[in-house]
Formats: C-alpha cells, sequence, structure tokens
C-alpha cells in the first residue's frame, strides 16, 4: 500500500505579516498532482491542518477544494486534527464526508476506531491520535496525572487492544500530532508545554508498522517507522536550512517500510544575512539573495538611520529587521550592575544608554534630556 504522509499546512497563516494565499493554493495543488501521479492508495495529514481555532474563510475554501479533488480521484485522506485546529469545527459532518473517503478523526475518545484499508496484501488499519491536550483528556483516558507523555501511551494503549483483536497479518499506522524525544524543532511551532512536559518517548509508538507524525516542521526521521514529514511552507526564518518535502510510504505484504522523501515546490526561498547595514548594501556575496524573503541582522554599534528602507532597495522582500550590535568595549566591569555601583542617577542613566548602545554614550541634548527626565521623576515623588 502506497501512503502519502503530510502534516503542517497551517493553512490561513501568513509569514512577516505577508499573506501565503497563493503560496499555500500552490502546494495543495502540488499535493493533488503527486497523489495522482504517485498512484497513492491514502493521503495521511497529521494535524494542524489549519493555523488557527477559527479560520479565516479563504483557508476553509482552500481545505474544501483539495478534499474535493482527493474524493473525485477516489484516493482515501485521513486527516487528524492538531493543537492549532479545533477538533470541533475541523471533525463537523465526519460521519457524512467519510462516505467520500475523507475521514477527520478529531474525537481522542474514537482513537482506537481506525480506518481501514485494503489492498492485495490483507487489511491496514490507520488509527488517527489527534492533539491530545493532558487536561482536557485526562478523564477520558483515566491518567493519574496530565501530561502527554501519560495520555499518549493510555491512547495508544487502546490501539494495540483494537489491533490484537484484528485478524493475524493487519498492518498498521498511526497518525499523531506531538513532539516525540528526538525531534528538531524550530521557532514557528506552538508550545504545547501547558499541562505537562511536552516531549513523549519514541518507544510509545514500538509495534506499529508506521507512524506519520506532525507538529515539528522540519521533515525528520526518528526511526525507520517513525517520521515528521514537516510543513510544505516555512513559517519563520528558523526554517531557512530547511528542505521541505513529504513522504512517500511503501507498506509492505508483511509491514517493510520503504520510504522516499519528495521535495515540495519552494516558492520563495529564505535568507538570513549579517553585518553592518553599508556592507549588506553593497557585498556582491549577497547578490543571490536578492529575490529571497529576507532577516537582516545589522552589527552597527549604532542604530543606523532608516535602515529598513535603504535594505529594501537592494533586497526588496526583507521581511525582519535585528539590531544586534558589535561591542567595541570588552574591557571594564564584568557585569552590569558592578558600573552601577557609586554612580548617581543621572550617571546610572548615562551608563545605561552607552551600554545599550554598545559604547556610544549620550551627546550633550541627551544628557539635558535624562536630567530633565531624572528631576521630573523627584519632583513628582515628593509631591506623594
Amino acid at each position: 500500500m502506497r501512503l502519502l504522509h503530510t502534516s503542517d499546512w497551517h493553512l490561513g497563516r501568513s509569514f512577516h505579516r505577508v499573506g501565503l494565499r497563493d503560496e499555500q493554493e500552490a502546494f495543495l495543488d502540488h499535493l493533488v498532482t503527486t497523489a495522482r501521479a504517485e498512484r497513492v492508495d491514502a493521503v495521511l495529514v497529521a494535524g494542524d491542518i489549519h493555523d488557527r481555532a477559527i479560520p479565516p474563510l479563504h483557508a476553509v475554501r482552500l481545505l474544501d477544494d483539495v478534499l474535493h479533488r482527493l474524493a473525485a480521484l477516489d484516493i482515501p485522506t485521513v486527516l487528524i486534527s492538531g493543537n492549532h485546529d479545533s477538533p470541533h469545527r475541523l471533525g463537523s459532518g465526519a460521519r457524512l464526508i467519510a462516505r467520500a473517503g475523507i475521514h477527520l478523526l478529531t474525537d481522542p475518545a474514537d482513537c482506537a476506531t481506525p480506518v481501514v484499508l485494503t489492498d492485495a496484501h490483507g487489511d491496514v488499519a490507520v488509527y488517527g491520535l489527534p492533539y491530545l491536550e493532558p487536561a482536557l483528556v485526562r478523564d477520558e483516558f483515566a491518567v493519574p496525572r496530565a501530561d502527554h507523555a501519560a495520555v499518549l501511551g493510555a491512547a495508544m494503549d487502546r490501539v494495540r487492544a483494537d489491533l490484537a483483536r484484528r485478524p493475524d497479518g493487519t498492518r498498521s499506522v498511526v497518525l499523531a500530532h506531538a513532539f516525540v524525544t528526538g525531534g528538531r524543532p524550530s521557532d514557528s511551532e506552538r508550545d504545547i508545554t501547558v499541562g505537562g512536559a511536552s516531549a513523549v518517548p519514541v518507544s510509545l509508538f514500538d509495534g506499529i508498522d508506521y507512524t506519520a507524525l506532525g507538529h515539528l516542521h522540519g521533515c525528520q526521521t526518528l526511526t525507520d517507522r517513525v517520521r515528521y514529514s514537516g510543513s510544505p511552507l516555512a513559517y519563520s526564518f528558523s526554517e531557512a536550512g530547511h528542505r521541505k518535502s513529504l513522504w512517500l510510504v511503501d507498506l509492505g505484504p508483511a509491514g517493510q517500510i520503504d520510504a522516499t522523501r519528495l521535495d515540495w515546490p519552494v516558492p520563495r526561498p529564505l535568507a538570513r544575512i549579517r553585518g553592518r547595514l553599508d556592507t549588506l548594501l553593497t557585498d556582491p556575496a549577497l547578490g543571490p539573495h536578492e529575490t529571497a524573503w529576507v532577516e537582516a541582522t545589522l552589527t552597527d554599534p549604532v542604530h543606523p538611520e532608516e535602515p529598513m528602507a535603504r535594505l529594501s532597495a537592494r533586497f526588496p522582500h526583507v521581511l525582519s529587521l535585528v539590531h544586534d550590535p558589535e561591542r567595541a568595549d570588552a574591557t571594564g566591569p564584568a557585569s552590569y550592575a558592578q558600573r552601577l555601583s557609586g554612580r548617581d542617577d543621572q550617571q546610572i542613566a548615562e551608563d545605561f544608554v552607552t551600554h545599550v548602545r554598545a559604547g556610544q554614550g549620550p551627546d550633550a541634548a541627551e544628557r539635558a534630556a535624562l536630567r530633565a527626565a531624572l528631576d521630573a521623576a523627584r519632583v513628582r515623588r515628593a509631591a506623594r
């Protein structure tokens, strides 16, 4: 059986306030094209379909369109809800939609009720474990503590119990949305530590022929049988080094796994550049980044005038600007607290300005403004 594993679409999300509707529509087109060209038997989507619980209308339409197209190809599609999704909204009408081969698995109580697919070698039981928020599902799974490992472990116990009752030779697939030990996070995933420790051991999925994971945005192999597909698009500059892709998984008659990584088309590359503004504006080595989405870190000791406008002249798609000044003075006290010792309020204020501006102290007008502000504060304090 041939499976296409993807996740973390985050439909409706933007990138540094730049809308990604066209880019998301393009990757959904690519998904349908790939599913048809590779003659897949099922598409697996391991959560975070939308970027928020109440998605914008265009995101709802994108999902509706791609599911109609997959159904028209008679390709069963199994989706679970992630921590960004509303399981109730995403799962609305699930039983009716399942008649078209689109299976929305969003209810934790149904985690041991698989979608059963069949090929020439027998049945494949596909179990969906939507994102399990420990505080919300603790009672459902009757676990002694509300943490991710406990609730996911209890859910997997139910999966194994159901699998044990099925005919010999039944192969198994699990979709789960979780942070599994060994995975490498990026800056764009929402923290899921609320409700207990976030990471769960990969051993929870022992005995399952293939586990299709979602949540982490980098494509990763934890074991031959446990993989993250990653997000199809980058949603933070921490993903600049990612190779965006999905897994084409062939599940053999005895549960053998042969996984091939298929690249997604990149709509626009990401680039992180660093240096003084004048260097960034003139360095010919940075020429290839002129068409990329750019995060620029300026190392000028003093913040330059209008840096974003000047950078945009060369890098029209610069989206993020960070000022991390070079520290010219590496001598002096070991800590800021030591620099405060024995100084009056004016000296402390001036020293603070010097500290945050990498050694560039206040000029005469700035010193006068600091003195006036401190005098006004003393007057207000005395009047209380």
